[in-house]
């Protein structure tokens, strides 16, 4: 169930009958664009067999049972091939936060005038991740109140990330402790310090955490 590749074929969960019928005509009508198919509720998305599958998907956010920004997950796993942009009145923060985290791949106002609509499709569907641009200067906004996530790379000392290279090579305590140039002693105050920071256990897990984020 591939298609038709030389358009962009593009899904529509929409339960405004009105709206999604204006959506479907400019679509349908609108060389390089295709319509995949058109439903009013994420359950009947979910349920629907495309002649093509979309690689774009407008997903309204209020809609009867499942709301939008709950359906984003169900909507990108039954097509994951497609990018979901989220498609709504609303420019509440808590919202866009809730979409963008649950995976939508952008968010735009139902007052965007139809040709800039299917430049937004486009662009998401190059990679793009589109947003009006109300909506992104609240993105901005919200992203900038939000606290500094402290990165392996900030917690460990450079001896401390030298000492868990150490250990990945195979060296024991007493070895490390020696190409240190420090005693046993200080090499355990690192294993405590080193445990401590990275909430885990045994030195395994620090080794792997620290190869994960590329320290080592």
């Amino acid at each position: 169930m591939t298609g038709d590749t030389t358009r962009l074929s593009v899904g529509l969960v929409e339960d405004d009958r009105r709206f999604r019928s204006v959506l479907e005509t400019v679509l349908s009508h609108t060389p390089d664009f295709a319509l995949a198919f058109a439903a009013g509720s994420v359950e009947a998305a979910l349920r629907t067999e495309p002649a093509i599958m979309p690689r774009v998907i407008l997903l309204d956010i209020h809609l009867p049972g499942v709301s939008g920004i709950e359906g984003v997950g169900p909507i990108g796993a039954r097509f994951p091939e497609a990018v979901v942009l989220m498609l709504t009145v609303f420019e509440d923060e808590d919202r866009i936060f809730e979409a963008l985290c649950n995976g939508a791949g952008g968010y735009l106002l139902k007052k965007t005038p139809p040709a800039r609509l299917l430049e937004y499709l486009g662009e998401a569907a190059t990679g793009g991740a589109p947003m009006s641009p109300e909506i992104a200067a609240k993105v901005v906004r919200l992203f900038s109140r939000l606290p500094h996530r402290v990165t392996v790379e900030e917690i460990l000392t450079a001896v401390e990330t030298d000492f868990l290279a150490l250990l990945a090579d195979g060296h024991s305590y007493a070895t490390a402790a020696t190409r240190l140039g420090v005693s046993v002693n200080t090499v355990r105050n690192y294993v405590r310090s080193i445990y401590d920071k990275l909430h885990v256990h045994s030195k395994s897990e620090a080794v792997s955490k620290a190869m994960r984020a590329g320290l080592i």
